[in-house]
């Protein structure tokens, strides 16, 4: 009977010591859990960034190349798609600006900077910007 507690005992303070052991375990790994939970956070918003900035630069260079079209025809339309981002500091620049009947391409570039537009503070893309142009010939040209 003697042996039956003391090796109940012995079982008690074991799980009592592994409680602490898982702790300073989850400690350990939490911290770098969240740190590639928040890294992959930011990578993905990157990724989207990157892609809406290519779809508004076709969709723009499409508002551009019809007879008619205006810069602004261009300028708007690009920023119709990039505000389904709610992107912040966007630079669009449409080439030529006028577009006038003997106009043979349209080109448009935009610029997103990157530390703005990301949901949190930039960690892996301080300071870097997408910067992308994109060019089409008009019609009838």
């Amino acid at each position: 009977m003697v042996f039956a507690m003391n090796t109940a005992k012995k079982h008690c303070s074991s799980s009592h010591n592994r409680r602490g052991a898982a702790a300073v375990e989850f400690a350990l790994t939490a911290g770098l859990a969240f740190f590639f939970f928040f890294a992959a956070l930011e990578f993905c918003r990157v990724a989207m960034i990157r892609h809406t900035v290519e779809n508004a630069l076709y969709e723009g260079a499409r508002a551009g190349i019809v007879p008619g079209a205006t810069a602004a025809n261009v300028t708007n339309r690009a920023q119709q798609i990039l505000g389904t981002l709610g992107l912040r500091n966007v630079t669009i620049q449409v080439t030529p600006n006028p577009i006038v009947d003997t106009t043979q391409n349209v080109s448009i570039r935009i610029q997103v900077p990157l530390n703005r537009n990301l949901f949190g503070p930039a960690k892996f893309f301080s300071g870097q910007t997408v910067d992308r142009t994109f060019q089409m010939q008009r019609e009838g040209a």
